[in-house]
């Protein structure tokens, strides 16, 4: 009997899955990206109806995750809470708008109640949407509004995207293993960096703030809340049983994937803008 010819190794594909999801989450951020910037440019109603579609989304994310029977109908109340605290305050009501809020999450609350679904987390998810939402149409609108807006916007996008590459390329011991096992003590370290290296790279083109150190210290608020609204969504993602919030951005997830730490950073901007105001030196 002739030899059997060699067995010819299999060839090995020219990029595995994990290179595959980074080239599609890349390619998703290079179209999302610069459509967000420039919406966020033109401010007023182009911006109020950016922000309105996604807390719709960002409603339907959450009563799909909180209630999989009734998540259309607890996203529907979801959304009419948030987006009436939101179109208030961009009518320049803003205390207003945050008692609408706190309404709107009581109603919703009951509803979830009605439909099975748990209150609080019905009640909850109102908050956890419209709030942030309300903070950045206050921002935008307020003077320097453009600014203020970007330091958000551009330092969550690059703590969170260093933290990523610094935790990939370097890895070392978890940051938090038992609600996100991914994230590691080398990626916070990375994000803080690039956080406090754009704040102040921004201030250099904005001159938003007068001392030296006031950028750092945004900086490393700011870079504090992304990651730490990061860890809260997967802490949720974990307590509702899910991977992912959604599957509307390729590469990414859902959309609450996507701005779970800008949410946060909002919030934490917010705060530093209404210490500006009341004469507070950062």
């Amino acid at each position: 009997m002739p030899p059997s010819p060699p067995e010819t190794p299999a060839k090995k594909p020219f990029m595995g899955k994990r290179g595959r999801e980074l080239l599609v989450r890349v390619a998703s951020a290079f179209v999302l990206i610069p459509l967000v910037l420039g919406i966020l440019w033109l401010g007023g109603g182009w911006f109020l109806t950016l922000i309105s579609v996604g807390v719709a989304l960002l409603c339907i994310e959450w009563g799909l995750m909180a209630s999989p029977n009734a998540g259309a109908r607890l996203a529907a109340a979801l959304t009419i809470a948030a987006l009436a605290a939101l179109f208030t305050g961009y009518l320049g009501h803003p205390v207003l708008s945050f008692l609408i809020l706190l309404f709107g999450a009581l109603c919703t609350g009951l509803y979830g109640y009605r439909l099975g679904a748990g209150w609080m987390d019905a009640a909850y998810g109102v908050l956890y949407v419209g709030f942030p939402a309300i903070v950045i149409m206050w921002l935008r609108e307020s003077n320097n509004g453009l600014a203020w807006v970007m330091f958000a916007f551009l330092i969550a996008w690059a703590s969170d995207s260093a933290a990523y590459v610094t935790g990939k390329l370097v890895g070392g011991p978890k940051l938090w293993r038992r609600f996100s096992p991914n994230k590691t003590w080398s990626g916070f370290a990375g994000g803080m960096i690039a956080g406090m290296m754009t704040a102040a790279a921004l201030n250099d083109l904005t001159h938003l703030f007068k001392h030296n150190t006031s950028p750092l210290v945004v900086g490393v608020v700011v870079s504090l809340a992304t990651m730490a609204g990061d860890l809260w969504e997967s802490a949720l993602k974990r307590r509702f049983g899910v991977k992912d919030a959604g599957s509307l951005i390729p590469g990414h997830g859902g959309l609450m994937d996507r701005v779970d730490g800008l949410m946060f950073a909002i919030v934490a901007l917010g705060g530093i803008r209404l210490l500006v105001l009341l004469g507070t030196e950062i």
